[in-house]
This record gives C-alpha cells, sequence and structure tokens, in this order.
C-alpha cells in the first residue's frame, strides 16, 4: 500500500467520523436536549410477558425483573445519550422493577418512581387516565434538564400509537397533547 493510499483512507475515515454519531435524528435530539421533547423509553430486557399472579409492587422477587443482558441494555444508554449531548437528565420510572431497574442503571440522575407510568397491562381500563396523568405532569414540569421517562409497552403505545422493543424510547415533542408527535424512534446499537 502506497502512503497516498494510506493517507486517503485516513482522511476518508477522519471525515465521516461527524456521521458516525448522527443517526438521522439530529433534530430530535436537539429538542431533547433544550427541553422541547421528552424521551419515553420501554424498561430493557425482561423475559416473559406480563406478570406473576403473586405480583407485589414493593417486592421485586413477585415481579418479571431484568435480565443480566437487561441490565446491559439499560447500562448501555449512557454513553448513547452522551453522544447526543445528553449527559444528565430527570429520570421518571413506572414503580415496577424492572423499570426502577432500568432508569437506575441509565445512571443519568436521581430516579424518581412516578403512578403514572406504572403498567396497565393487567386492567387496561387503567390506561386512559394514566395517560392523561403522563400527559398532564410532564407538560407541568418546570424547565431544566431533559426528561427520561421509563415505562412499559403499554403505556408507550396508548401515548404514542407505537409498539416499542424492549429497551426502545420514542423521542416526543412538548407540549404532550392525546395525539403527541413522535419525532424519532432510538435504542442503543440501533
Amino acid at each position: 500500500m502506497s502512503l497516498r493510499m494510506l493517507v486517503s483512507g485516513i482522511l476518508a475515515f477522519v471525515i465521516s467520523l461527524p456521521s458516525l454519531a448522527n443517526d438521522g435524528n439530529s433534530d430530535a435530539w436537539k429538542a431533547l436536549r433544550e427541553g422541547n421533547a421528552v424521551l419515553m423509553m420501554r424498561h430493557a430486557l425482561a423475559p416473559g410477558t406480563g406478570d406473576p399472579a403473586n405480583f407485589k409492587l414493593g417486592d421485586c422477587s413477585t415481579q418479571r425483573n431484568l435480565n443480566e443482558t437487561g441490565r446491559e441494555q439499560a447500562r448501555s444508554w449512557k454513553p448513547f445519550l452522551a453522544e447526543h449531548g445528553i449527559t444528565e437528565a430527570r429520570v421518571f420510572s413506572s414503580q415496577w422493577c424492572r423499570c426502577m431497574d432500568t432508569a437506575t442503571e441509565l445512571n443519568m440522575g436521581e430516579v424518581t418512581g412516578w403512578a403514572p407510568l406504572n403498567s396497565f397491562f393487567q386492567s387496561r381500563g387503567d390506561g386512559p387516565d394514566q395517560t392523561r396523568e403522563t400527559i398532564e405532569g410532564v407538560n407541568e414540569l418546570p424547565p431544566g434538564a431533559p426528561v427520561i421517562m421509563v415505562s412499559h409497552q403499554v403505556n408507550t403505545t396508548a401515548l404514542t400509537g407505537i409498539y416499542p422493543s424492549s429497551n426502545e424510547g420514542v423521542i416526543i415533542a412538548l407540549p404532550l397533547s392525546d395525539s403527541p408527535e413522535v419525532l424519532a424512534r432510538v435504542s442503543p446499537g440501533r
């Protein structure tokens, strides 16, 4: 290989570096950084569906929980968010252990358990009220660091119409409404 080819190859790589972090959602990330959007994500991988019959909110041994892959997925958000200029956030979470653990593993700031983000998979009739509480609560938040909400598939789908995979998030424009504008679907490794 000639020196000229080597230099050309290195130059091409260096020129492409900015585009490696650009996932085509730069406007969505900017809105999130600037407080004009929120990130709502489904908890990381917790094998199974729903919750056991003996489910108790305060007892993780009665719940479906993250496995080690799920914990690794949750931890992968911190560098992913940092690539997009977000190094701290206000983190709100469903009180289910798999969501609280996902939110904690994000390591983006203090985690606040928030009942409107709790799953209504077993009690679908609660969905409209919880979705309304989520919309109102988010819209009442004062300006500050970006907002990340960790919740469940049913909650995210009820609000956005999107069926997220485990560990997938949606960036939603503010103010939230009954039919909010989804700016992007995001997840580490996408």
